[in-house]
Formats: C-alpha cells, structure tokens, sequence
C-alpha cells in the first residue's frame, strides 16, 4: 500500500507543505520554552493499526519526529502532555459518534494505549477524552493552567480532526499554538494539507519540528 507520506519522504512534503500554506502562515512566533508544553494527540495502537476502521496512515510517518520531541521537552524539563481518544466497553459514552464512526477505541484494552515508541513517563499526564478535541469535558485546561503554560506545541492524529479541534479550543482560550505540520498526520493528503491551510489562516503558527527543537536548544543547550 502506498501512503501518502513516509518517514522516508517527510521531509520533501514538509517542503512542499511549507510552500502551499505560505500566504496564510503570517503570525510567525518565536516559542516562549520556559512557558511551553508539548501535546500528543491520539498516537494509540488503535489509530495506527492498518487494520483498524480508523486507521490513520500520516500517523506512523512522524513517529521519529515525535520521538525527538518528546525527548527533547523532556531534557528541557518541560511538560509532555498526551491525550488519548477512548470509550466505555458499553458505549455509553459514544453517542453520535457511534453513528457517524465504525469502530471505536475501547479503554483499558491494548488497542487504545499510546504506542510503545512514544510511551508516556509513569509522571506524564494522560487526558482521556471521547470527543475530538482534547479540551471538551477534561481536565486539559485546568492542568495547563497550573503549569502556567502559554505556548502549546501541538502534534498527533489526525490533522484535521482532533488535532484541528484542539487547535481551534486552545486558540480561543488565548493559547499561542505552535502547530507542526511535519509532526501531525491524517488518513491523505488533501486533507491534512486544507487543515494546515486554515489553522495557519486563523488559529495557529504552523511550523516545523526543527524550529521547535532549535528553540529547544538554544534554551536548554539539550543535545538533538
């Protein structure tokens, strides 16, 4: 099966991307690090298993990258937040969802855990939500706020669903958001691309993990 993008050929669609989205990527920001936090939106078994109704293709391109962000925010001793899309085994929690989508991920099973590449410390926060963004009905915001966090660096699957919806919740909750377009993925192209298009147009800085890693370390002087 091809994808439509790899870890092999990220870093020519990042270029590609960049290029697409450049006349609405106009509020360039400079990453606050010692005010930062990074997200990782749904990187579960479930969503990354081809053999899943939901299977989201994009997601296992930026693994590697993930992974030099996560270890990166870990040296600079700043927050790594993951969120994790779950559901009761009974589904009383499902309601449209369970209409609009086939398959669901069912919490506490092996399928819903965050990849093993990109397992959360036994202290990292884990916020479980069962609607698209990361901010309905959890405790996202509250622990943001304790960790007077105010720039969020946002990364995960899909692009244009819970990724764009958390995007657009932080964004309206006063949240510089650094979106990484080479660090979220969907299920094609077109679709990750249009999300990119409008974050950058009214919510996000859509940026590169690169950037973020060098902010990293001109901060922390932390080793790529």
């Amino acid at each position: 099966m091809a994808y439509y993008v790899t870890p092999e050929t990220l870093d020519q669609k990042s270029k590609e991307w960049q290029v697409a989205i450049a006349p609405y990527n106009t509020h360039k920001m400079e990453l606050n690090v010692e005010a930062s936090a990074l997200l990782v939106i749904d990187m579960q078994r479930f969503f990354l298993d081809p053999k899943s109704h939901t299977f989201t293709e994009g997601g296992l391109a930026i693994i590697p990258r993930l992974q030099q962000l996560i270890a990166a925010f870990r040296e600079a001793e700043r927050p790594v937040i993951y969120a994790a899309h779950v559901h009761h085994p009974d589904r009383i929690d499902v309601g449209l969802m369970g209409w609009w989508w086939e398959g669901m991920c069912v919490e506490g099973t092996e399928e819903a855990k965050v990849h093993p590449a990109l397992s959360p410390l036994p202290k990292e926060k884990v916020v479980y939500k069962h609607r698209y963004s990361a901010f309905y009905n959890t405790d996202l915001e509250t622990i943001l706020r304790c960790l007077k966090v105010e720039d969020l660096v946002l990364t995960g699957i899909m692009t244009n669903l819970c990724c764009e919806s958390t995007a657009r919740d932080a964004y309206f909750r006063d949240y510089r958001l650094f979106f990484l377009l080479d660090a979220t993925g969907s299920i094609n192209e077109e679709l990750h691309l249009a999300s990119l298009k409008n974050l950058a147009l009214g919510f996000a800085y859509v940026t590169e993990t690169k950037e973020i890693l060098e902010a990293l370390r001109a901060t922390h002087h932390s080793p790529e």
